[in-house]
């Protein structure tokens, strides 16, 4: 059975959290602004393990680009804007502007990280494949540029488009530990994979 754009949608929607962040960063005018990953795709996990939609998130991620300053003070304005909105809602919500990553990626993982160009280029560097998905806060739009087969299948493969096998397998095992049923392809299957992206 398929997972459509709707569905998944619908069912990260029934988390009240991920509907009152919608409904409250919308005026915000957050240029590019997403809401991404664990709180969209993990509802899609929670309803084939019979849980809550929300079961599970540790934090909710908000992507955003705006390259017109790069400076941490702008990017932490931001920030505290969010939350000043946000914080009756209980939860963790990460802002991160995406224009600005390169800046701090390598300190924090070891790792070198282009400059982006767009939020969607943020996106797209999700460790795992399935997990590349992002709801658009201005027009409601789902991106998932690797589809949902995998996600609807439980299926984690290393995203062909940020090869990181250590960090890949770190995420994915912390996946499975919450989802036991998840499937981790070994890191080689990214490569030939990535052939028809």
């Amino acid at each position: 059975m398929g997972l459509t754009p709707e569905a998944l949608v619908a069912g990260a929607l029934a988390n009240p959290v991920n509907a009152a962040l919608i409904e409250r960063l919308t005026p915000l005018g957050l240029p590019q602004g997403f809401l991404v990953a664990g709180c969209l795709f993990q509802s899609v996990w929670n309803r084939r393990g019979g849980r809550t939609p929300g079961w599970g998130v540790k934090d909710y991620d908000v992507f955003y680009f705006d390259d017109r300053d790069l400076s941490w003070e702008a990017e932490d304005a931001v920030i505290r804007r969010v939350r000043a909105g946000t914080a009756d809602l209980g939860v963790e919500v990460e802002v991160k502007n995406q224009a600005r990553v390169h800046r701090w990626y390598r300190d924090r993982f070891g790792l070198d990280y282009p400059q982006l160009t767009s939020a969607r280029d943020g996106i797209d560097r999700y460790l795992v494949a399935c997990t590349c998905v992002g709801l658009e806060l201005a027009s409601g739009a789902l991106y998932a540029p690797h589809g949902l087969e995998e996600l609807a299948a439980g299926v984690l493969r290393m995203n062909p488009w940020h090869p990181a096998p250590a960090l890949f397998q770190r995420k994915a095992e912390s996946y499975r530990a919450r989802w036991p049923w998840l499937t981790v392809l070994p890191v080689d299957a990214a490569a030939s994979a990535s052939a028809g992206a």
